[in-house]
């Protein structure tokens, strides 16, 4: 996000550090989480660019500079021998690259340093003491600094061994993560269920809500299970992948099977990608891989930087939900005249997919979530479900949000809406304004025009449908985020429809008049006015007079192309289109040669295709025609001529071969 002015940027860093404040409020103080963790973690990050940018901005108190909450007061307060220090967040490669390139250049020797990837449970953090192998005491994180005493809630968890399993000496601390496996979860909301009990959101909210149970007969009724992933000794190992391998000796679990050493970055991102694919088969919740250095020396050496280690970092999955600005919110009409408010948001990246478009279903809708644009908006998406936007964040808000009003009139073709008892939706009286605008788009990408790969009506249509075009120019704003979200399409696909888009950025005068899709106005036509102009600025503002000079075009035509321009709305379309493509002019047609002949090509051709062809005998100075007539000069024939090359016998016209024709062309 970009500021105008370093006081912009101080006001929504403000309004960042309080929503935040008030959201680690209600998670480690109230235990009543109110936004998810992905959530949480755009706020945070966003807030953490703004005071990156404007380092004047950091303050002391910022929870930026923070590790967790404030303790629950319920529980005694236990301060940690080591502080519980969090890990800094990667949500792409280039973020672990330059984490990589920064602690490299404070020591080089992290060059020839192997990394340890493990698996990043989603649990709640827990620190467990021993003293000569006998468990003690059990400590929530907390702040970092202060946890809480949950040791009786513990004992009852039985991944939790009360006794090592092998001999030790003296103090000894582990830590992990408490969890609740999948299969426990479901069936725990499953009872709930039967017994009318609110259910819990996730694994992990229920395990935290059940280690903080006071009565540890509850806690045990839940089944929970402890990951260790830290073994701080007297005399610590001198690697990190060691500790793990010493805590399944002690009787811990310690993901040594699928945490894995390596030797170089690209095998990080191999890891990274290879849990990805099999996380969903898990028995339990991971949101994402920890990457830190195995050699332990180094990474102390490196030390922390405000709150996290240097030597580390939690390289996480895309998140479902994020946050996003919400600039506008236009009104697409289906085919069956249904008014569907849409969208338009900041490009965001959810789940794995860029994303600038999220329905908001009809008005009703709006006003329930009390939607304002300018609003920053809470946009999930799971999977492959169509984005959507969940509601504002409104204590980001600055005043200067907006309220929606629903329109009076149909945007397409100016009559009235409206809405019948009993439905959501508002509709267009109108039963047939619809036709030009799908017909617009769908000859928009025609090979004769645009010529847009993966464009074909079929296509148009479902992008119309969803919201996501509405004109010719918003298929210059898709993104394939936006377009996996359709039935019958994936990532792929998205992708390759768009790179069809991007190579049409240039196109010639005579395509771009032609898409326009200007009542009457042919290829031939747009092909004349073309090679008359020859500045689309010079088409633009025409006088209707000079329209009526160009060569085979009349009054009616005319009057069409000069009526297309002088609207208003036409003139922004074209104003917007301008802003996406380069428009390449004709090349003048040349005098002499084939100057003044009237031309028809028939058959299938070889050399070139039959549209370049005709524009090759249109730069000869040619006038193409599509049928055979007594005032035909010359035919050119391909493969498998037809009625037209016996017409052309029949009235005496010059047939020429295609061979003949590009000899004359060249």
């Amino acid at each position: 996000m970009t500021f105008s002015s370093q006081a912009e940027a101080s006001k929504r860093a403000e309004k960042l550090r309080e929503k935040i404040n008030e959201l680690n409020h209600h998670y480690y103080v109230l235990d009543e989480p109110s936004v998810t963790d992905a959530v949480y973690d755009s706020l945070a990050r966003e807030l953490k660019q703004i005071e990156a940018e404007y380092p004047d901005l950091l303050t002391a108190d910022s929870p930026t500079q923070r590790v967790g909450g404030e303790p629950l007061s319920k529980f005694q307060k236990i301060t940690h021998d080591t502080p519980m220090l969090s890990l800094n967040d990667a949500f792409s490669e280039g973020e672990v690259v330059e984490w990589l390139e920064r602690i490299t250049k404070l020591n080089p020797k992290v060059a020839k340093s192997a990394f340890y990837c493990e698996l990043k449970m989603d649990g709640l953090a827990c620190s467990l003491k021993y003293r000569n192998g006998l468990f003690y005491q059990a400590t929530t994180r907390g702040d970092g600094y202060i946890g809480e005493n949950i040791t009786e809630q513990v004992k009852t968890i039985q991944a939790v061994p009360l006794r090592f399993r092998s001999e030790s000496k003296g103090e000894v601390e582990v830590r992990g993560e408490i969890y609740m496996p999948k299969a426990s979860f479901e069936s725990l909301n499953s009872e709930r269920e039967k017994k009318s009990l609110p259910l819990f959101a996730n694994p992990r909210n229920a395990a935290a809500g059940s280690v903080r149970q006071l009565d540890p007969k509850l806690t045990a009724k839940r089944d929970l299970s402890f990951m260790a992933y830290q073994l701080l000794l007297p005399s610590p190992n001198k690697l990190h992948h060691q500790e793990h391998l010493e805590l399944e000796r002690l009787g811990f679990r310690a993901n040594t099977r699928e945490n894995k050493v390596v030797s170089s970055l690209n095998l990080v991102l191999d890891y990274q990608h290879h849990v990805n694919r099999i996380r969903e088969g898990l028995p339990y919740l991971i949101d994402g891989v920890v990457v830190q250095l195995d050699d332990r020396e180094l990474f102390r050496e490196l030390g922390v930087i405000g709150k996290a280690p240097r030597g580390a970092i939690a390289f996480k999955f895309a998140p479902t939900e994020v946050t996003t600005k919400l600039l506008d919110i236009l009104i697409q009409v289906g085919r069956q005249g249904t008014m569907t408010p849409v969208a338009v948001l900041e490009p965001i990246e959810v789940h794995g997919v860029t994303v600038s478009r999220a329905t908001l279903h009809n008005e009703d809708e709006i006003k329930k979530k009390n939607i304002l644009i300018g609003d920053t908006v809470i946009v999930r998406r799971a999977g492959d479900v169509i984005p959507e936007v969940v509601g504002p964040v409104e204590n980001l808000r600055t005043g200067r949000e907006k309220a929606f009003n629903f329109p009076k009139t149909c945007p397409v073709c100016g009559l009235p809406i409206e809405r019948k008892e009993g439905e959501a939706a508002y509709r267009c009286t109108n039963k047939s304004c619809l036709g030009s605008r799908i017909l617009q788009l769908r000859h928009f990408t025609t090979k004769a025009a645009f010529d847009i790969v993966g464009l074909g009506p079929k296509v148009i249509d479902k992008l119309y449908d969803a919201g996501l075009i509405a004109d010719q120019a918003d298929i210059y704003q898709l993104k394939a985020g936006d377009i996996a979200q359709l039935e019958g399409f994936g990532e792929q696909s998205g992708e390759n429809i768009v790179k069809a888009i991007e190579l049409r950025r240039k196109v010639g005068l005579r395509q771009f008049l032609y898409g326009l899709g200007i009542r009457h106005v042919g290829v031939e036509t747009a092909e004349a006015i073309s090679q008359r102009f020859n500045s689309l600025e010079k088409i633009r503002h025409a006088k209707l007079k000079s329209f009526q000079e160009v060569p085979d075009i009349g009054p009616i035509v005319a009057k069409s192309i000069h009526e297309y321009f002088s609207h208003i709305e036409n003139q922004h379309l074209v104003d917007r289109l301008l802003k996406e493509v380069k428009v390449t002019l004709a090349k003048r047609a040349a005098v002499g040669l084939l100057s003044g002949k009237s031309i028809v090509f028939t058959g299938a051709l070889q050399q070139m295709t039959r549209s370049e062809a005709q524009q090759k005998a249109r730069e000869l100075g040619a006038d193409v025609n599509d049928s055979v007539s007594k005032n035909t000069d010359i035919v050119v024939v391909g493969e498998n001529a037809g009625s037209k090359a016996t017409k052309a016998k029949e009235l005496g016209v010059k047939i020429i071969t295609e061979q003949e024709f590009v000899g004359l062309a060249n």
